[in-house]
């Protein structure tokens, strides 16, 4: 949204310099979560990991420049120091941080940053605000390991300079990150960039989100029934706002948005205003595109589908959209519309629809159905009141055994919705269907 915001680029990095971690399915993850929630680099994505022989050569000019220097401590000095810090009170000093490299040894080696040990590094964040490091308690962070691979810090440093990036915008758990990235900066003569550190998401519990409440990658709320939409104006919401602004499209929260408003404290996901999100988006949403959706669902869940769904949901799907906060919940809605005759019968439901007494008067009812001269829903409303007036009863004793012959006891929307989105033909054989019981 900043991006977009000030005319700038929204780019993206695949940061892959754990190359046990960044396997070619995390990678897609992240691929797969951005394109389906829509969110399109303005650039191709840069691999991290591509770019390794740039980050060595920074690293050289930093040596000499006299801002980085090679640490030949073996394994079990490195323990015997961070032993002696800990013990101290201060953090790891290699004893050849001030060594000459002619005293250098015939062993392996990391190359470290050479930290200032007095004053203070300041992070002017634009949602933190002034953040004071102390730069004793900075230590030389490893630049390159023994193998000659360059590390994360490093890495970021070189590819946002070279990519052009004048803000950092990330999660502030990277926050003393930035200190130390700041000091790379100025070790190798480099503009230090705009930070901005937005709070975390927690859970509604106050703690870190994670998998135990619910759901943590973008592809879990994919499978979880949320609409891309539906979650682009919610993580909006999540630490920033405009008013009493609680609905907008992605144009306006463009538009709106500063990093300057961004709130510092973390915000909490909250499933009950994003379900009222979604089931916002869900209402508004074209019926063809929930109808594949739909269809998808059912298929997941190897509900047979027949060649005429596809139609048969978007015609069902405006009657029964209002109450689905889902496109689960939206899928269970429709599975009245999609079962074949002759309908798999709950007992409550054959219980209602073979009563004798509805019996009679569906016969009637159905009669009446049969010479309609519209089928809609006004048609049929007026039709069922009718219908219930001239028997002298109310809707309630039609009502009930009605839903059950239509729906088999799945659940369904009104009775009117539930002709019209079944259509007159499949109605009066449900219908039928149902007066063959008392035989």
């Amino acid at each position: 949204m900043y991006a977009r915001h000030t005319g700038g680029k929204f780019l993206l990095r695949i940061e892959d310099t754990d190359r046990e971690r960044s396997t070619a399915e995390a990678v897609q993850v992240i691929f797969d979560g951005l394109a389906w929630l829509g969110l399109e680099a303005d650039e191709q994505p840069v691999f991290q990991a591509a770019r390794a022989d740039r980050h060595v050569a920074a690293v050289e000019e930093m040596l000499a420049r006299g801002a980085a220097y090679r640490d030949y401590m073996t394994p079990d000095e490195l323990e015997a120091e961070r032993t002696a810090a800990r013990a101290e009170g201060r953090v790891v000093r290699s004893p050849w941080r001030g060594a000459s490299p002619n005293d250098a040894p015939e062993r392996p080696f990391v190359v470290r940053l050479k930290a200032p040990t007095e004053g203070e590094t300041v992070i002017d964040d634009q949602v933190k605000g002034r953040v004071v490091f102390q730069n004793k308690d900075l230590d030389d962070l490893i630049l390159l390991r023994t193998d000659g691979t360059p590390t994360y810090n490093l890495a970021v440093v070189v590819d946002d300079h070279e990519m052009g990036v004048t803000h950092v915008i990330r999660g502030d758990d990277h926050l003393n990150n930035a200190a130390r990235q700041t000091l790379i900066y100025q070790g190798l003569g480099w503009d230090v960039p705009v930070w901005a550190h937005l709070p975390l998401i927690h859970g509604p519990d106050g703690a870190k989100l994670s998998k135990r409440h619910g759901a943590q990658a973008v592809s879990e709320f994919a499978d979880m029934g949320y609409l891309p939409e539906a979650m682009r104006n919610y993580l909006a919401k999540l630490g920033w706002g405009h008013g009493d602004d609680e609905i907008f499209d992605d144009a306006q929260a463009q538009s709106w948005f500063d990093i300057a408003d961004v709130v510092g404290a973390p915000a909490r996901l909250d499933w009950a205003k994003l379900n009222h999100l979604n089931n916002h988006y869900i209402r508004l949403a074209e019926p063809g595109r929930l109808a594949r959706l739909v269809a998808d669902i059912h298929k997941s869940r190897d509900f047979p589908l027949h060649d005429d769904n596809l139609d048969r949901l978007a015609e069902v799907i405006p009657f029964v959209r209002d109450g689905a906060k889902t496109t689960l919940e939206l899928a269970d809605a429709t599975v009245f519309a999609l079962n074949r005759r002759p309908l798999p019968f709950t007992d409550k439901a054959k219980e209602l629809a073979s009563n004798p007494e509805f019996l009679d008067r569906l016969g009637r009812l159905r009669q009446a159905y049969e010479s309609a001269p519209a089928w809609d829903v006004p048609t049929l409303e007026g039709i069922n009141k009718a219908f219930a007036e001239s028997e002298g009863v109310g809707l309630g004793k039609i009502g009930p055994g009605l839903r059950a012959a239509l729906s088999g006891g799945a659940p369904a929307p009104d009775l009117a919705g539930a002709l019209v989105s079944l259509g007159k033909q499949e109605s009066l054989a449900r219908i039928d269907d149902a007066l063959s019981l008392r035989r």
